[in-house]
């Protein structure tokens, strides 16, 4: 099976240039940072992260929330997914 040169310089491209997957090292994280401290100064940051980190409080607490919802249901025998006649 042929394959041609531009094909092959094609696919070896796409693969040096694509990110792996996974979670971005010590070095992606600190151009994240520097690039936030760009675009929003230095000022800002605190509070954005301070927001971000209500957000994910807010964000635990609901699916907490949801979930002894949920157990409660099915404790109590209650099922919405029942077809009403």
């Amino acid at each position: 099976m042929k394959t041609s040169f531009a094909k092959l310089y094609a696919f070896t491209l796409i693969a040096l240039l694509l990110p792996s997957c996974g979670m971005p090292g010590g070095m992606e994280m600190m151009w994240v940072a520097l690039v936030a401290l760009l675009l929003f100064g230095g000022a800002k940051l605190p509070g954005l992260m301070r927001g971000l980190g209500q957000g994910v409080n807010e964000l635990k607490k609901g699916l907490k929330e949801g979930s002894s919802d949920d157990e409660k249901k099915l404790s109590k025998g209650d099922d919405d997914s029942k077809p009403e006649a």
